[in-house]
């Protein structure tokens, strides 16, 4: 009688919605999800500098930094696979390299359960560009996955999986600005809306597509930026941000990462992260506490440095 009672308690809606919002509120079950050589490091031969390791998905303690568990794939799957996503313990998967055709996975490794959603209508074009996300609607209280595609004639494509409706959605209203010639960079989502770094020759601009709305935007980025290469969109203290890491610093010996953070429709810089000359070969994004995650990398040696700051 026990069992049934719990069972029907935690399964209905109302418990579900409380148990995320508290989690979330309080950053509860927070893990890092990385990709990564066995024991942590590659090893190192001097005589064999090829060497090759199998790589493997993991989940790390936020806090202590320890392996909390090894993942692998809900198919038991040997090939790579990408992390496309992840929301409220759900993860997104797919081939490592994005094809029109790719298999998409949405996965629970905490209940070792997942969903397959079914092929897309336009499964049989061929696109030269695929990208996917994945991430939670919180208006709609649904799981959204979005497919943005291109092909060599620069026609672009939009799909967006439901996963309560578990079914595609094609979407029709391309709007114009991006019916042209353009290049994608990194993208984040947030509540529901994709955001894409693009640029149209000289300008550099960010794409937004809601999921619930089907409504897309675009924001040009602050003049600052100038280059693709150390520039990085995430989210910082509940708003879109953009992080830019450009050379030279006032104080001796210091780097800087430039932060703006987008409001409205404009967007508003913050002070500067800055840290000790030569502690950011990479920039990863930004923590659930608003802390700058970057790195640094020995590609001999095969040893990565996580830093936060």
């Amino acid at each position: 009688c026990t069992c049934k009672s719990w069972s029907y308690l935690i399964g209905s809606s109302s418990f579900v919605s409380t148990h995320l919002h508290r989690n979330v509120t309080k950053h509860a079950h927070v893990c890092l999800l990385c990709l990564h050589h066995p024991n942590v490091r590659r090893q190192f031969n001097p005589d064999d500098p090829f060497v090759k390791q199998e790589c493997q998905w993991s989940l790390f303690s936020s806090e202590t930094f320890e392996e909390c568990s090894k993942l692998t794939h809900p198919l038991r799957s040997t090939e790579h696979y990408g992390v496309y996503g992840s929301s409220n313990g759900l993860i997104c998967i797919s081939d490592e390299i994005l094809n029109f055709d790719s298999p998409i996975y949405i996965w629970n490794p905490s209940v070792r359960k997942f969903r397959t959603p079914p092929m897309s209508p336009n499964s049989n074009i061929k696109f030269s560009y695929v990208d996917l996300q994945f991430g939670f609607h919180p208006g709609f209280n649904d799981y959204k996955a979005i497919r943005m595609m291109r092909t060599n004639k620069t026609a672009f494509t939009v799909e967006v999986y439901s996963l309560r409706t578990d079914s595609w959605k094609m979407i029709e209203a391309i709007p114009p600005w991006l019916k042209c010639t353009w290049q994608h960079h990194t993208g984040t989502f947030f509540n529901g809306v994709a955001y894409h770094i693009i640029e149209k020759g000289p300008i550099f601009s960010i794409m937004s597509f809601d999921s619930g709305s089907e409504e897309f935007q675009e924001f040009i980025a602050p003049d600052a930026i100038c280059a693709p290469w150390g520039l990085c969109i995430d989210v910082y203290k509940g708003q879109i941000c953009l992080l830019f890491m450009c050379f030279g610093c006032e104080e001796e010996g210091m780097d800087k990462v430039d932060l703006w953070v987008l409001q409205g429709k404009r967007w508003k810089q913050l002070c500067p992260f800055v840290f000790p000359f030569g502690y950011c070969d990479l920039l990863l994004g930004i923590s659930i506490d608003n802390e700058l995650i970057m790195g640094t990398k020995d590609f001999d040696k095969g040893v990565g440095n996580l830093y936060l700051c």
